[in-house]
């Protein structure tokens, strides 16, 4: 079809689907543990990372089964089933309703929950990182020797798929999640942006095995890391059998392995050990770039993410391939001629050095913007302590004296004061004048809870009421609460949406309850039978609470007031694109570069040790953001966000040092040499056999 196998279609279609499946439940995985899990930010950050390790550490024993047993097909068949369970696992095991059985919206057997998510990870992690190395490479198998230029077209269209689908994921997947849904309880749809990738990883491997019969399958050919890891491991043997000084010394330690291996592949061994000692300071780089779907996530919660549409946290996560996108072609052809017309030698490892440094100014940048978050954040009653809020509801001002003789406060009517804090064991009650009329508000609060004194003046007495506010800290994931008390003198009922509030009695309030929609206004209704009034709501912002008093009714119009209890979010979730831009510029010039330079450094059959290599490091990475998560005593996010900074910008220095001592070599160079000799080698062999088989005719 227009010249290329027919076969490449089904592989770039199940790429597509399979990349949306991975990425689209990454996206959301992090705000599933913190809060349907309901595990501590660390815990969750360390969890996360695990998984994204297990998925580069296992495409090793993907490339050798492959390579070693199975072959290419069926690896990626045999896996992509492995797969698809563990996305039904995980979308199973994120359903609410499977154990809330007393239907109060929380499930009442976590430890079935967490072990159906952790058994699905763990058979997506041995999926999608098994048919990582294979995929590609069985693409590139369909095409003839004489169509290098469909297979390079080919490879341009499958990075595309992988793009296509992680780029689409992350929009579609937590808008999904962001859906209410549930039997019983109406809560974040988990099981729907976890049920929608299962179901593209099942069309994935339909479509890969629609094509099974068009497939040109190349038989196993061994697994050329198990030769280089022989190789090596004789020699480190051979050099410790032979360490008296008996023994001559060799030029290079891998030249113990001579006594059994050939040059050749001792050579290239060589060459690919050299470009992987420089791979030793680069997990650093992974370390910080793949927090973008852990730290940077939850980061995003606390922000207001008000664009002209609400924006998810996890979709933030996006603003990254659509800056690779735009600035992968910028650089290739604009940035590097620029700097090469200068005349400096912009070599590929001084391109990765720099990458680094933007890496570490990205969590610099991350830093400073959660100094300002830190700011916005309410604070809260201590062990010992408790905060009281004034509201006066009545149509005179009041005084509030705080007992005994701590301090004295004046409320205009349809007011409200701040959260004041106050020892529990130093305050005893509340006394309130208004109008010439007083009463004692004698206090019995549980320690470490805020409070709100809710009260009206007027003949013939004043009327108060003492309501426990029964959050304990700013909601979460962006999410708004909201509760109404009752100015009326008799009791009315309460909707806004499609949320019922009940009966209230005068002056007492509802329990919060969480509003589905940021961005939506909705109608408030006080029914007074046999009439009800309605009002609008206002927007509510980002990680909002509010208290809404219910005052009367003009003309059928509701009349409501809105006292703030916790502020919304104030710091944009725009001021995170800054850190992204910094991290992606870093990413071109890193990671991109770094493939390219890993490369061009290996001889050709060497290519997939590299490979394995790289992704090892990625690996590493993520096991050093689960110790530092797991190890860090850092009370202050900003404070981790610089260590990182600082720990980069180290291992900077040291890899601009270890490059600068690096040799660049050809490898195409070397291997002809080894051709070369071995054609010489081959022709002194003929001619000696010519003169062997000459004498024998002439005797």
């Amino acid at each position: 079809c227009f010249g290329f196998p027919l076969s490449i279609f089904f592989i770039v279609v199940n790429e597509f689907c399979e990349r949306f499946s991975y990425y689209g439940m990454k996206a959301v995985l992090i705000l599933y543990f913190t809060y349907f899990l309901h595990w501590e930010d660390n815990f969750a950050t360390a969890i996360y990372h695990t998984f994204v390790a297990l998925c580069y550490l296992s495409p090793i024993l993907g490339a050798s089964i492959a390579d070693s047993w199975l072959g290419k097909f069926k690896t990626i068949f045999y896996l992509s089933v492995v797969y698809m369970i563990g996305q039904a696992v995980l979308a199973v095991g994120s359903i609410n309703d499977l154990t809330d059985h007393n239907r109060d919206g929380s499930p009442d057997n976590a430890a079935l929950h967490i072990a159906l998510s952790m058994i699905g990870l763990i058979l997506i992690a041995f999926g999608t990182g098994g048919i990582k190395p294979c995929v590609s490479a069985f693409g590139g198998d369909q095409f003839e020797d004489d169509q290098e230029k469909q297979r390079r077209t080919f490879f341009s269209f499958f990075y595309l798929s992988i793009n296509a689908g992680s780029l689409l994921s992350t929009i579609v997947t937590p808008s999904l999640k962001a859906k209410q849904c549930g039997i019983h309880t109406k809560q974040r749809c988990y099981p729907l942006a976890f049920g929608v990738p299962a179901v593209l990883m099942a069309v994935a491997l339909v479509v890969f095995i629609m094509g099974s019969k068009m497939y040109k399958k190349v038989k196993p050919q061994g697994n050329v890391m198990l030769q280089v890891s022989k190789c090596v491991g004789f020699a480190i043997k051979n050099r410790f059998r032979h360490r008296s000084k008996e023994f001559p010394k060799r030029e290079h330690w891998l030249d113990w392995a001579s006594d059994k291996y050939d040059k050749q592949l001792i050579a290239e061994t060589k060459m690919v050990l050299k470009v992987l000692f420089l791979y030793i300071p680069l997990p650093m780089f992974w370390a910080l770039f793949d927090q973008q779907g852990s730290r940077w996530t939850l980061q995003a919660t606390a922000m207001d993410g008000d664009f002209g549409i609400s924006i998810e946290p996890d979709q933030m996560q996006i603003v990254n391939p659509i800056l690779i996108v735009i600035m992968v072609p910028v650089v290739d052809y604009l940035v590097y001629p620029l700097i090469k017309k200068c005349k400096i030698n912009f070599t590929p490892l001084k391109k990765m050095t720099v990458g680094m440094f933007f890496a570490s100014l990205a969590f610099v940048a991350a830093a400073l913007v959660q100094v300002q978050i830190d700011k916005t954040y309410p604070v809260f009653p201590a062990a010992g302590q408790n905060q009281i809020r004034l509201i006066n509801l009545g149509a005179v001002p009041a005084t509030v004296q705080f007992q005994p003789q701590l301090q004295s406060v004046d409320v205009a009517p349809n007011e409200a004061t701040g959260y004041m804090t106050f020892e529990t064991s130093k305050l005893q009650s509340l006394h309130i004048t208004s109008a010439a009329l007083n009463k004692t508000e004698p206090l019995e609060l549980l320690k470490g809870y805020r409070y709100t004194l809710a009260f009206k003046g007027g003949l013939p007495e004043i009327s108060s009421k003492l309501i426990l506010d029964n959050v304990t800290s700013k909601p979460e994931e962006g999410q708004n609460l909201v509760r109404f008390i009752n100015n009326y003198n008799f009791p009315v009922n309460v909707t806004m949406g499609d949320m019922d509030f009940g009966v209230l009695d005068p002056l007492s309030a509802s329990n919060y309850d969480i509003v589905p929609k940021r961005d939506w206004s909705f109608l408030i209704t006080a029914s007074i039978p046999p009439a009800s009034c309605n009002v609008p709501s206002m927007k509510f912002g980002f990680g909002s609470a509010y208290t809404i008093s219910v005052d009367d009714c003009t003309n059928n119009q509701l009349n409501v007031t809105y006292f703030e209890d916790i502020a919304p979010s104030t710091v944009h979730m725009a001021w995170q694109i800054p850190q992204y831009f910094l991290l992606t510029c870093g990413e071109v010039l890193f990671s991109v570069t770094g493939l390219e330079f890993s490369y061009s450094q290996a001889p050709s059959n060497m290519k997939s040790v590299l490979q394995a290599g790289w992704q090892l490091t990625v690996a590493f990475g993520n096991i050093i953001v689960l110790i530092v998560a797991g190890a860090s005593k850092l009370n202050k996010q900003w404070a981790e966000y610089v260590l990182f900074a600082a720990l980069l910008l180290v291992v900077c220095i040291i890899f601009a040092i270890m490059a600068s001592s690096y040799t660049y070599v050809d490898p195409n160079e070397i291997e002809a040499q080894f051709s070369k000799e071995k054609k010489e080698e081959n022709k002194k062999d003929q001619d000696d056999n010519e003169k062997e088989a000459e004498a024998d005719s002439r005797m």
